[in-house]
């Protein structure tokens, strides 16, 4: 099969996982007339599963401190945010399974600033999950508090806080928690963590949100009334080119003069991998581990090295199609669990995601290309084995238009692959919302963090459950579970966050096997906090 053909059947496959399981039985947000009584995330549940977790008795200590700082992101470009250690992407931290993390967390932020510390991806604790305040009181300024828990499922993570909008600071860095029998065969390791980046440059994340929470519900003096859908029908409108970003179209003030400002509303993104419209802000830069494309972080080792790049979209808004120029990329895991082996030329990384591929290097200067989707712009990282000049921050490797691959045509591997077994439970979770009013929600409810235990997602422990993810928008979204992973259909790789594209649906499979409360949400840092987000809680 040509590439062109295998990439329309990635197309084709992007996006309905499990599909074929709909045929059976469904169920509401498991609202009940009365209140159910949920397990509290300090409770003696919580506390007896996290003693049934594999540990080494190993503490590994570390100290984050969260603070404004004044970020050298490359080619001179300077950025005032805020940043653990002073630094974006923080310090990595890594640890073997088993080990426990010790991690105090001091908040330094400006103007008594709450925060907290979420540990992506990570099966841990409740009440360490760092979700104010559904599994505790947001740290307060000048405050500290220990975050401590047993890691003992090995794989590419990372951490960032769970309040507000402050994801799409410099808030993030990776956790990598080691394998003590790693299976795999390799010389080095490369930990790649892509961004969007706007904070200090053009504006700030709250400023962002308070733009987009204005809706596109009224578009007069631009000439782009709204048809009143809640659709981002801005990503289909005739006479536009859909193939990039904003440039050449005016910011604020609108072109037409007057009207909304658009200061950092994305108006045409567009991407058929995504299915249409593929993102809401406009962002000057997008890095990887922190630098800007013209200035590039650059990875150094020998012709013949094979590397394991651990690839990790921290990224508010953007999807991001990876490749290394001149390489086939082979994954071997995505969000921390093993998958069959699978030869590609690209991968396309949603927020949240992380994917691990291994890579054997030849000679010479390469482009690692991380194509902004639907954005027409790029990050840049540079591998170099051996003399030669760096290409151009602008280079587009062929590889970019090869073999695409995304998770929903990835297989798990025999021993990451749950047992078979018929759902005790199953979930229907409507993506509801759209641009027009900004209203993005879960089964029609906006999350209200002021009653975060409202309309929740009721399973029991030792229950296997399905959820459906009915995408009813016009957008694609990143559907991110905390505490769990969950396997796409009945054959696909274990996850913790899977793109749901627009008019689709995507099945999901977990064992409730981590009592307490857990946040289910859309990674777009966006709309999440617009109120895409729901709390799966255990009956008590």
């Amino acid at each position: 099969m040509n590439s062109i053909n295998r990439r329309s059947v990635l197309l084709a496959g992007l996006g309905v996982a499990g599909a074929g399981a709909l045929a059976a039985c469904s169920s509401g947000s498991g609202n009940s007339s009365s209140e159910p009584r949920l397990i509290n995330p300090r409770g003696p549940q919580v506390a007896a599963a996290d003693k049934q977790r594999k540990s080494t008795g190993k503490v590994h200590k570390a100290t984050l401190t969260a603070a404004p700082a004044m970020l050298d992101l490359g080619g001179g470009v300077m950025a005032k945010s805020w940043a653990f250690g002073g630094r974006a992407p923080g310090r990595e931290l890594r640890l073997s399974a088993g080990d426990t993390l010790a991690a105090e967390f001091s908040n330094q932020l400006p103007n008594k600033t709450t925060t907290s510390v979420h540990w992506h991806g990570v099966a841990l604790r409740a009440d360490m999950d760092g979700v104010p305040p559904a599994t505790q009181a947001a740290v307060r300024a000048g405050t500290d508090f220990t975050y401590r828990f047993v890691a003992d499922t090995p794989g590419t993570y990372f951490f960032h806080p769970h309040v507000g909008v402050q994801l799409d600071r410099g808030l993030y860095a990776p956790l990598i928690v080691e394998d003590p029998r790693e299976p795999l065969n390799y010389d080095d390791e490369w930990v790649v963590v892509l961004d969007d980046w706007v904070d200090g440059v053009t504006g700030t994340p709250d400023e962002v949100f308070a733009e987009l929470k204005q809706g596109m519900g009224d578009m007069s003096g631009t000439g782009m009334e709204s048809s009143g859908s809640s659709s981002h029908d801005m990503g289909h409108m005739d006479g536009m080119d859909m193939s990039g970003g904003m440039d050449g179209m005016s910011a604020s003030p609108s072109a037409s003069g007057g009207g909304m400002p658009m200061k950092f509303m994305l108006m045409h993104s567009d991407s058929a991998l995504l299915g249409g419209d593929a993102g809401d802000v406009r962002y000057p830069y997008h890095l990887i581990n922190g630098r800007v494309p013209a200035d590039p972080d650059v990875y150094t080792a020998k012709p013949g090295t094979r590397v394991r790049l651990r690839i990790i979209n921290a990224g508010g808004d953007t999807a991001y199609r990876v490749a290394l120029g001149g390489h086939k990329m082979t994954i071997t895991h995505t969000d921390g669990f093993p998958v069959r082996h699978q030869q590609v030329d690209a991968v396309l990384v949603g927020m949240g995601e992380r994917y691990d591929v291994l890579v054997t290097l030849t000679d010479g200067v390469f482009p690692l290309i991380a194509l902004a989707e639907g954005k027409n712009a790029t990050g840049m990282a540079l591998v170099r084995t051996g003399s030669g000049s760096a290409p151009k921050s602008t280079v587009r490797p062929a590889e970019l238009n090869g073999m695409i691959m995304s998770a929903s045509r990835l297989r798990a591997a025999d021993d990451a692959r749950l047992s078979a077994r018929k759902a005790d439970r199953v979930h229907r979770i409507e993506l509801t919302g759209g641009m027009a009013a900004y209203d993005w929600a879960v089964n029609g409810e906006r999350f209200d963090m002021n009653d975060p235990t409202a309309n929740p997602v009721l399973v029991e422990e030792g229950q296997r459950v399905r959820l459906d993810f009915v995408n009813n928008t016009t957008m694609w979204h990143p559907m991110h579970l905390h505490g769990h992973t969950y396997q796409l259909g009945t054959e696909g790789p274990r996850k913790d966050t899977t793109m749901v594209l627009p008019k689709k649906t995507v099945s999901v499979y977990l064992d409730a096997d981590n009592p307490g409360r857990w946040m289910l949400h859309c990674h777009n840092a966006y709309h999440g906090e617009a109120g895409m987000m729901a709390l799966m809680a255990y009956r008590a």
